[in-house]
């Protein structure tokens, strides 16, 4: 709308500013005025200051998908009174009584107790998988999103979290495996695999897989491995990805035996099964992508 204004009037350097206080956005150079406001998207509430007058002040926690109210609770008190502490009439204490029912009631839905239940199990993987808050939010609307679609009936919730947080991890490339996401959920990685290909087949999702090198450092710092070894192992995957091994093969598998060849590449004593450990592979699966990594490569490593 401000664009179309500005051109009217044939104003071509504009720059344009937005006052804070009333909300307008205009243009410095022709005093152009948008007919939309501005629209804040913090949360606003009302304090008192030390002159003992009331003034809004945005503060008060954000709107959150991860919450089951999403942030936007009511609070209706019990008393009848207004603002002024005038009594309420008859005709309004029956509403107010309505409202307040409708409030409790909807607090104690099957729906608000599944999200309330759901949630506080996020929390719990956030902590220990140490998630940003664009996974946690991510997570949280996909479980609305199943949950929209009738698909918790008979299926476990802390199941189903966990699929969604292995879900979001994916579509954020947030480096987190299957095992790790089980890990924290306490549940086994088969139970989890299956859920989250049902949910993966419902929701018509596709992630794109991990890239190895995002399990270098992981690894390498797990084992202590050495900056040298760190930078070769990167170097090794770059030559597997160009020459076509790592097609199809588990991320982790890749980077693990990355680093172990370039541990060995650098006569560092790190043990197979230290690197197994770290990275929750083992030493069998270890061993088979490090002899088709040195097959394909030969002498480039």
């Amino acid at each position: 709308m401000l664009a179309e204004l500005v051109h009217q009037k044939d104003c071509r350097n504009y720059k344009i500013i937005t006052d804070m206080t009333t909300g307008e956005t205009a243009c410095s150079t022709c005093g152009s005025v948008s007919i939309e406001k501005s629209v804040y998207m913090g949360t606003e509430n009302t304090g008192v200051t030390k002159e003992n007058y009331l003034k809004n002040a945005r503060v008060g926690r954000k709107i959150s998908l991860k919450m089951a109210d999403m942030g936007l609770s009511t609070i209706i008190e019990l008393k009848n009174t207004d603002s002024t502490g005038k009594i309420l009439s008859n005709e309004n204490r029956r509403m107010f009584y309505r409202l307040r029912m409708w409030d409790r009631n909807s607090r104690h839905a099957n729906t608000t107790q599944s999200f309330q239940k759901a949630f506080i199990i996020l929390d719990g993987i956030r902590t220990k998988l140490g998630l940003p808050d664009s996974v946690v939010e991510h997570s949280a609307y996909l479980f609305r999103k199943i949950a929209l679609k009738k698909l918790l009936g008979g299926r476990s919730t802390l199941g189903i979290i966990s699929a969604t947080v292995y879900i979001a991890c994916r579509e954020t490339n947030t480096p987190r495996t299957l095992q790790d996401v089980a890990n924290a959920a306490n549940l086994k990685r088969k139970n989890l695999q299956k859920i989250y290909r049902f949910l993966a087949n419902e929701l018509q999702l596709h992630p794109v897989s991990y890239n190895p090198r995002e399990f270098v450092t992981r690894i390498s710092k797990g084992v202590m491995a050495s900056e040298k070894t760190e930078r070769l192992a990167f170097k090794i995957i770059s030559l597997a990805e160009k020459n076509g091994v790592s097609a199809s093969k588990n991320p982790m598998s890749i980077a693990a035996a990355a680093v172990y060849i370039a541990v060995q590449k650098n006569n560092e004593k790190i043990s197979q099964t230290k690197i197994a450990n770290a990275s929750g592979i083992t030493s069998v699966t270890i061993r088979d992508r490090t002899k088709e990594i040195k097959k394909e490569l030969g002498g480039e490593i």
